[in-house]
């Protein structure tokens, strides 16, 4: 694996930042009519919207204070140097102080050490944020500029309804859909030799639309849709994922762990049987045993104490069932030091099981060997970190990274676990499946 350190920032970082975090009372309403203050997505720019919502809950923010990206093996230490850097030098005032106010920068990074994608770690100029009916606003100018504390209605973009992206088709993207059935088989094959225990395998769509892509329309779809999820957008990454790689808040960690899947057919009756049969499948139950346990051995050295389930249980989103598993922990805290940042936890889960495989350096050896492509930052972390090193990482499925040279273009991303029991063309089946939700935030229905 490649060892290279930091890229230089795009641009320097600012020797100061004055913060302001105000409640507000609730959000402009959409063409004049009743705010809806869950709404947050209405308050995005076209232009490199930042996201990380839920249930109407999360943040949203837009512009650059500050921008940091980083490659290689050393990519997730850059980045958390580069925001403590950014936070020893803010002037903050808090009048919330609630997880999400302060300074925040939203992140994402590349699955693979080697990729080119490396990561970016984004400080925004503007943020709005929900949690639990309050909502706030926060500012960062540069030092100096300090004056009456900020209103939303100077500071939010015009409001302008995104357009859908008129006709979107679709095609193979590094391996086409026959290879990819030899690429699960070789992985199969590898198994069943003894090389791996487990191997995650993915495979990339490209898309194309009539019109450029407004990445709102997109994440309006998802967030309506699919709304146990965490749908996101960073940097052209986009997505909703129903994985949360860790998420810590005052020394309480929780890690969401998802493996093993099936399809719904759209009748309740039928999927309930079918959600009976995934939590019986020795398949599947195999394949999540082993990403719980690649998350709880992860956290074990910073946590005091730890609850890790003994059975999963069926989650159930429009496309598909999953089994998932809520492993939580209590962080420890060294005599004399402060807890890991969410942003180290996150280094040190990836990648778990549930998107690699096990053993881990042996798995990302299959991968790399048989694959046939640069997942880029598709698998990786993303999401968002606070002044305090608490925050929130989701591991980047179910997503698509925009063409930065070409606003007509998107690469989609599946993976799908494989064991020995393994069958390729279910593979393919369950990979099109996971494809679904993306296909349904560039459609015009």
């Amino acid at each position: 694996m490649s060892t290279s350190s930091t890229a230089p920032a795009r641009e320097p970082l600012p020797r100061a930042l004055v913060v302001r975090t105000v409640a507000v009372d609730d959000l402009p309403a959409r063409d004049g009519g009743s705010p809806d203050p869950a709404d947050l997505l209405d308050l995005l720019p076209a232009d490199a919207p930042l996201a990380w919502v839920r249930r109407g809950d999360g943040l949203v923010a837009w512009g650059e204070a500050a921008r940091v990206e980083v490659h290689g093996a050393d990519r997730f230490a850059a980045a958390e140097r580069a925001w403590h850097e950014v936070v020893a030098h803010a002037i903050v005032r808090d009048e919330v102080r609630l997880p999400g106010t302060g300074p925040v920068a939203f992140a994402s990074f590349a699955f693979d050490d080697d990729s080119a994608a490396g990561g970016v770690l984004v400080v925004p100029r503007v943020v709005v944020g929900r949690r639990d009916g309050r909502t706030w606003l926060t500012t960062l100018t540069d030092a100096g500029r300090l004056g009456a504390a900020p209103r939303l209605r100077d500071v939010a973009p015009p409001r302008t309804t995104p357009a859908p992206p008129g006709e979107v088709t679709y095609r193979d993207g590094a391996v086409d859909a026959d290879d990819w059935l030899d690429v699960v088989a070789r992985g199969v094959a590898a198994i069943r030799a003894g090389d791996v225990e487990k191997v995650v395998l993915a495979r990339d769509v490209e898309a194309r639309t009539s019109r450029p892509l407004d990445v709102r329309w997109a994440l309006q779809r998802l967030a309506d849709r699919y709304r146990s999820c965490w749908t996101f957008s960073v940097d052209g990454l986009v997505g909703a994922t129903p994985e949360l790689l860790v998420r810590s808040e005052r020394g309480l960690v929780t890690s969401r762990v998802l493996a093993g899947t099936i399809r719904r057919t759209g009748d309740d009756a039928a999927d309930m049987g079918r959600a009976a049969i995934l939590a019986h499948s020795s398949k599947d139950l195999e394949e999540h045993e082993y990403a719980v346990a690649s998350v709880a051995r992860a956290l074990a050295p910073f946590c005091s104490s730890s609850n890790v389930p003994d059975v999963p249980f069926v989650l159930s989103l429009p496309n598909v069932l999953h089994l998932a598993s809520d492993v939580t922990g209590v962080l420890a805290t060294p005599a004399g030091d402060e807890h890991p940042t969410s942003l180290a936890l996150a280094a040190a889960l990836h990648p778990t099981a549930a998107v690699c495989g096990t053993p881990t350096e042996a798995a990302r050896r299959l991968i790399t060997r048989v694959e046939g492509m640069d997942r880029g930052r598709y698998a990786g972390p993303v999401g968002w970190l606070g002044a305090d090193g608490d925050g929130e990482w989701g591991i980047a499925l179910r997503s698509a990274q925009l063409d930065p040279a070409d606003p007509h273009r998107l690469r989609l991303f599946a993976g799908c676990g494989v064991v020995a029991a393994s069958d390729p063309a279910s593979e393919l089946a369950e990979s099109r499946a996971k494809l679904e939700p993306m296909r349904f935030a560039l459609g015009s229905d």
